[in-house]
């Protein structure tokens, strides 16, 4: 990495600094952070994709649907402690760093997933049981609270401006490819070990899987350098270092408030669609529809490969046509298609997989966006806590409630279409939001220097310094 500025000859606009970064680098820390996002998100995932299971191991006294309630409703608690998550850990990383963080969210997500695998049944210690899961579901949502923000900054403060889709949605890469990790875990001990086994002890093998993945991950997290644009920010002495963690927030929240409300927009529609697509949809199938669990992980886990494949390329095209064009066109289509894609599912057959098919491909237009579009929110020195406080408290909220939300929805009313209303929902309140955000493709991040790759610095024009939409 080296810093670099360029002199316009007379009676030119001066060039502005630019960051020249070496490809190499940027590549190995991206696909570093990826990767560690792919193992926090596989220890995220295997709970929702055995939840099923985890009601009548914890819950076996219950009726079935208050079991898979009581389930979901474990998973949703933990999301009340995202917010403290992303309040404490978010900024944290904005006064010592973004590297130092992110390998800490990783060992305690770890250790608390290791730890569900190895609580004792509740025959053996009664209520003791559920109260453990739910002690290690809070540190769960705890570490995640600094994941996501952390992983998305680290990224969009290491590529260069005109790559920042492309390179973006690697980090979605990497949760997709946690998430498919999860669900072929699960469902290779369904179908290998059958229902019976793997609720008597085979749930607890994805869980334990998690410890020797967690280090693999602090392994790779922990040779990552800096970002570049937190180190030029240290240089200019423009980091909160030396700011008390209250103070910051204060200043955050008073100064960033328009920000983080467009941001909380965006990450509802982004956060329903997550975990309506992706961790719902086994269950819903499976409940509503009748496919057997087994068979309702494998369209998911298939339809998560097919957007793994495809989510890079979402990403370069919205480096060429911009963010907002592809958001929006996602919003529209889950607001008029919603509906149609669950009538589709319910009718059983091939339209089953085309109505999931149809989902998981508007799903990629925020996948492969929404991380090259958040971090252009808000400006380097605030970056981290703005949005972990933002991302979490719309998660705890909207994101991972929704499970259980629709789960409620569908018994109160006897309604199995009330997952798509949820998801209209959320994508008008995304459609709100993006019409009050500036297209941010090409243009450097909010207070940090255009950033381009040694290779397309020499001889090239200046790069573009246009303020950012969220520096109006």
């Amino acid at each position: 990495m080296s810093a670099s500025s360029s002199s316009a000859p007379r009676g030119a606009t001066p060039r502005s600094p630019h960051l020249a970064l070496d490809r190499r680098q940027v590549r190995r820390a991206i696909t570093a952070a990826a990767l560690g996002n792919t193992v926090e998100w596989y220890d995220a995932a295997v709970y929702l994709y055995i939840a099923g299971v985890l009601g009548h191991v914890f819950f076996a006294g219950q009726p079935e649907p208050v079991q898979l309630i009581s389930s979901f409703a474990l998973f949703a608690v933990a999301y009340l402690v995202r917010p403290l998550g992303g309040i404490i850990l978010g900024p944290l990383a904005d006064r010592v760093g973004r590297q130092r963080v992110l390998s800490l969210t990783i060992l305690m997500m770890g250790a608390a997933t290791l730890a569900i695998g190895l609580i004792p049944s509740p025959e053996t210690i009664g209520a003791w049981a559920v109260i453990l899961l739910l002690l290690c579901r809070l540190v769960q949502g705890f570490s995640t609270g600094g994941e996501y923000g952390g992983a998305t900054t680290f990224i969009a403060e290491y590529a260069p401006d005109n790559r920042r889709g492309f390179y973006g949605a690697w980090l979605e890469v990497g949760t997709l490819g946690g998430f498919t990790l999860g669900a072929g875990v699960v469902t290779s001990l369904l179908l290998f070990l059958g229902p019976e086994a793997t609720e008597e002890w085979g749930w607890r093998i994805p869980f334990l899987i998690a410890g020797p993945l967690s280090l693999i991950g602090f392994y790779l997290r922990k040779r990552l350098e800096e970002t570049p644009a937190f180190v030029e920010a240290e240089k200019r002495e423009e980091t909160l270092s030396g700011t008390t963690a209250a103070i910051q927030i204060q200043q955050t929240v008073g100064k960033q408030w328009r920000q983080l409300l467009k941001c909380a927009g965006l990450v509802i529609v982004f956060n329903v669609g997550y975990y309506l697509v992706l961790t719902y949809l086994p269950v819903y199938l499976n409940v509503e529809v009748g496919l057997d669990e087994s068979t309702g992980l494998l369209l998911t886990l298939v339809i998560m490969v097919g957007m793994l494949l495809a989510n890079p390329w979402v990403g370069l095209l919205s480096d060429h046509i911009g963010r907002k064009p592809i958001l929006t066109a996602g919003c529209v289509a889950f607001i008029t298609l919603s509906v149609p894609a669950f009538l589709m599912m319910q009718a059983g057959g091939i339209l089953t997989v085309l109505g999931v098919v149809l989902l998981s491909l508007i799903f990629t237009c925020f996948t492969g966006v929404i991380p090259s579009t958040l971090p252009a929110l808000f400006p380097t020195t605030v970056r981290n806590g703005a949005l972990g406080i933002s991302y979490n408290l719309s998660v705890s909220l909207f994101g991972g409630t929704t499970p259980l939300i629709v789960t409620a929805l569908i018994a109160a009313t006897g309604n199995n279409l009330m997952p798509a209303y949820w998801m209209m929902f959320a994508a008008v309140v995304g459609i709100v939001a993006l019409w009050r955000i500036t297209e941010s493709a090409g243009r450097p991040l909010p207070g940090s220097p255009a950033m381009r790759t040694t290779d397309e610095t020499a001889g090239d024009p200046a790069p573009d310094t246009a303020p950012a939409a969220s520096q109006r």
